[in-house]
């Protein structure tokens, strides 16, 4: 019986987040770990801070679940936004496997935010369209039809106005341009009605660490023709999915 305490990592474009995780409750057993994401974010840079996680940790178990800021098909990075370049054509099992020493699972950073509002959140699954959002340095997406995951969206790339919805909207975008939250959340309910196009959802979810801040700007999204709420989990999501599936990809 594999023990519940699972190392979850979340790796973003400003940060490296990890913490053990309980897979049966999403609760943290441990401390939160952040590292600042190391400039350039290489593969040897960025794996070295996420060794000195399990160090910080002192994480003994085997297995580890990593949420990464790319598309990751069949194991490989495909795009590298927020990261440097040279992950593009890395298989991210066999590297980190290889240089931690550990079982690990890689799951796209956003996708692995979903699954945690999915398991532990009050999500209304059957029969329903979830979208999930995540507003940091980009905007990364996870969507689920009838509780199932459709990867690697990656809706933050959606052709907007002259550029791309992340350019435009993300949290990133408020901090650089100094917006006020009216002025942001303005812009957010823009994008939700542009993606609510496309998916016809009937809930979307905001996560990222702007979700603690919801109650702030959540009155400029009234057009939204859906429920909108803030992640459950906050800016832990991450983490916490990245445990729950390797618990479940590694059993």
């Amino acid at each position: 019986m594999m023990e519940n305490g699972i190392l979850g990592v979340d790796i973003g474009g400003t940060g490296i987040k990890g913490g053990i995780i309980d897979v049966n409750s999403g609760k943290l057993l441990s401390d939160r770990v952040k590292i600042p994401t190391p400039a350039p974010a290489s593969p040897s840079s960025v794996v070295e801070v996420v060794g000195e996680l399990l160090d910080i940790l002192k994480y003994k178990n085997d297995i580890v679940g990593i949420g990464f800021p790319a598309v990751v098909s069949h194991e490989i990075c495909e795009t590298a936004s927020n990261i440097s370049k040279d992950w593009i054509g890395v298989n991210l099992i066999e590297y980190f496997s290889h240089h931690l020493d550990k079982k690990v699972t890689v799951i796209n950073d956003a996708d692995a935010a979903g699954v945690a509002e999915l398991q532990f959140g009050d999500i209304e699954t059957k029969n329903s369209t979830v979208l999930l959002l995540t507003l940091g340095t980009g905007i990364g997406s996870a969507v689920f039809i009838d509780g199932k995951l459709l990867p690697n969206t990656e809706l933050g790339f959606l052709k907007y106005k002259d550029s791309i919805v992340e350019k435009y909207a993300s949290n990133k975008v408020r901090e650089d341009k100094d917006l006020s939250y009216k002025e942001w959340g303005g812009r957010v309910s823009n994008v939700l009605n542009h993606v609510q196009h496309l998916f016809t959802a009937d809930h979307i979810i905001l996560g990222g660490g702007i979700s603690k801040k919801f109650e702030k700007y959540k009155e400029y999204l009234e057009e939204v023709p859906c429920q909108v709420t803030p992640a459950t989990l906050l800016n832990n999501a991450g983490m916490i999915g990245a445990a729950c599936y390797a618990a479940d990809h590694l059993s």
